[in-house]
């Protein structure tokens, strides 16, 4: 328990409206001029040693030696890879978390090509760990292919990745998720020329093999599943690139660097994210394209820009989060400045003001990948990027809306249009289930997790409780009553999909705290009666997984465990509980109060938290994210919450 003396309640609702103005005011300053936020996003260290590997691709050893131009870049990678093996000599993908065998495959390869030499006392302690794991065979499907493209790993023992894809029926490649799709398509490109890219003379990796163990696919057991009807498909598909139609790998080839030119305009890259941007720039090399191209200048271009480099740091954000930092800054900023402090209200007004204009400049108005399965709808919504006309996002856009509810941009028609759009569109983006997605529609076929390379977690992006209850709550934000069919679907999807421990399943977030959150936000914005015993079950939960210090934290192990498991508090866990809670109608228990106790006792003198733990989720089990305002914005939430300012504004509810 907090340290300091427990607070009285008058007092304490006193300090919470002081801890919120100056969380308030520290948000301010850290607006852009432009009227947005964009905080820093990080990851681990497979983005640095990706790097090194683009480098090797694009500089080839030349008489044996590798002395890329790119050199002083690469040492700088080397040193912020090992900045963070740890003890064990391993790697791992989430801060204070376990080495992990595809991350420490990865930073071995790296480190070794750029220099370090076999017996170096470091690369030693990682090569020992990547053994003790199950060597190089443990690693995932993407390190076995990344590797093959310089003859590191058998071609025979990884997924197969065709680009006659393209031509596949049912919308096949629209049936994968965002990510993978941009993904998938760029790499069949690059595997289509079969490469085996030159590494530095006498370069291997040998001594990662474990003895005994074999490379191949393993099948299931059983005559017939899934799993078996894929490598049953892949061994045809090798056979096929070998032996197929050369005419008709030539019309897939050109259809696949028609999509992914076409994803690349008005656009931060393909797919604006970290893989696909350098598979991109691979694709483009193996298609011939010179480097002076304007394509292949743009690819490199839009991936450097990921690179931050300041003097102190050298690493990759896996890419940039603005219109998401600006949704819930902006929506904590809106709602601290109903705390009944006039100041701040004053200071609140014109950076909203700023952030609106910024957030309709930035609409998609053309359709994107999501048109596929919903031609008929008119374009609208927000992505999570600067820029990405192709891919809008449901949950961002549910953000964006909750934002605006709250925000008066310069053009009071112009917004006014703009919230009908992406009403219309957030509604026709509902699935069968009653829940939304991140980025499609019913983007639901099971079967494909069984596909080989879909060891990286992300093949598909089906409805979940976090996303579903945040677009809940934007719909309440615009006053859609219960009684609306979107609503009650929308409330029967999370009754249906909450666990039997009271708690919700967090696919975006760090997990199952950030999913019992927005859960109970969504519900209370559709006047689901507190009441009722879902929400007591999952208050009950929420109370009794509270750490000793009044704080919440949660582990990224509970996506491996399938259940929660407990971490020290952090800052953006507490305010989501807190969040839950009082959504959940609990505004006074000493749960609720400890909570509050920890927020006021943890914050800084400059108005914002402490947090090393990654929360954010990209990949659940292979890719987590550390969102550096999340430490910031959603304490302010809770705070704001408890003091009473979390009704819901009356501004648009006449649309």
């Amino acid at each position: 328990m907090s340290t300091s003396t427990a607070y009285a309640q008058d007092t304490m609702t006193s300090a919470a409206a002081r801890a919120v103005r100056l969380a308030a005011e520290r948000l301010l300053a850290l607006q852009d001029s432009g009227g947005y936020w964009c905080a820093d996003l990080t990851a681990d260290t497979t983005l640095e040693s990706d790097y090194i590997l683009l480098q090797l691709w694009m500089h080839p050893p030349e008489a044996g030696v590798w002395n890329p131009p790119t050199r002083a870049l690469v040492d700088k990678a080397v040193r912020s890879i090992l900045e963070r093996q740890l003890p064990d000599g391993g790697f791992n993908i989430y801060a204070k978390g376990p080495s992990e065998i595809s991350a420490t495959v990865k930073a071995y390869f790296a480190l070794k090509v750029a220099g370090l030499a076999v017996d170096d006392a470091r690369l030693a302690r990682a090569r020992a760990r990547i053994l003790e794991l199950g060597g190089i065979q443990a690693a995932n499907s993407y390190v076995k292919i990344n590797l093959s493209l310089f003859d590191m790993y058998p071609r025979q023992y990884c997924p197969s990745i065709p680009p006659e894809v393209m031509f596949l029926p049912g919308n096949f490649i629209y049936q994968m998720s965002a990510w993978t799709r941009a993904i998938v398509v760029s790499l069949a490109i690059v595997h289509s020329s079969n490469p085996r890219r030159p590494v530095p003379a006498g370069f291997n990796l040998d001594e990662l093999y474990k003895p005994g163990v074999s490379l191949a696919f393993q099948p299931s057991e059983g005559f017939f599943s899934w799993c078996n009807f894929f490598l049953g498909a892949d061994r045809f598909l090798k056979f096929w690139e070998k032996h197929g139609s050369r005419a008709l790998r030539r019309k897939a080839l050109r259809a696949a660097e028609q999509w992914m030119l076409a994803r690349c305009e008005n656009s931060d890259g393909l797919g604006a994210i970290y893989p696909p941007m350098m598979y991109a720039i691979m694709a483009l090399d193996v298609l011939g394209y010179p480097a002076d191209h304007p394509a292949s200048q743009e690819a490199r271009y839009q991936f450097e820009r990921l690179m931050i480099d300041d003097g102190k740091r050298f690493l990759f954000q896996p890419c940039f989060s603005p219109i998401w930092d600006t949704g819930i800054a902006g929506f904590a900023v809106g709602q601290a400045s109903g705390t009944d402090d006039r100041f701040l209200s004053s200071a609140v007004s014109p950076a909203l003001r700023r952030a609106a204009d910024w957030i309709l400049s930035k609409e998609v108005r053309v359709s994107g990948d999501w048109s596929v399965k919903r031609p008929k709808t008119e374009p609208s919504g927000w992505g999570f990027f600067f820029r990405n006309d192709h891919y809008p996002d449901i949950d961002d856009t549910a953000m964006i809306l909750l934002a605006l509810s709250r925000a008066e941009a310069t053009d009071a028609a112009a917004q006014k249009a703009c919230h009908r759009r992406a009403l219309n569109w957030i509604l026709d983006m509902q699935g069968s289930d009653g829940g939304w997605a991140a980025f499609d529609v019913d983007n639901n076929w099971e079967f494909l997790n069984a596909v080989p390379f879909a060891d990286h977690n992300a093949m598909l992006d089906p409805a979940c409780p976090d996303i579903t209850g945040r677009v809940l709550e934007a719909l309440g934000a615009h006053a859609l009553p219960s009684s609306h069919p979107a609503v009650k679907r929308g409330v029967d999807f999370l009754l249906r999909n909450q666990q039997p421990d009271g708690s919700w399943y967090g696919r975006w977030g760090v997990a199952y705290i950030y999913g019992t959150c927005f859960a109970l936000r969504g519900l209370r914005a559709a006047h689901y009666d507190d009441r009722e015993a879902p929400v007591l079950r999952a208050g009950e939960w929420l109370r009794s997984i509270q750490n000793a210090d009044g704080g919440w934290g949660e582990c990224c192990s509970s996506y491996d465990q399938g259940y929660f498991v407990p971490a020290e508090s952090t800052p953006s866990q507490t305010a989501w509980a807190l969040m839950g809670l009082i959504a959940g109608g609990d505004t006074n228990s000493l749960s609720v109060q400890h909570g509050i106790e920890y927020l006021l006792d943890t914050q800084r003198p400059d108005g914002g938290w402490d947090e090393e733990l990654a929360t954010g989720t990209g990949f659940p089990k292979v890719f987590y994210l550390n969102y550096h305002y999340y430490r910031l914005y959603f304490p302010l939430i809770a705070l704001s919450d408890f003091c009473g300012a979390g009704s819901q504004p009356a501004s648009w509810t006449n649309l």
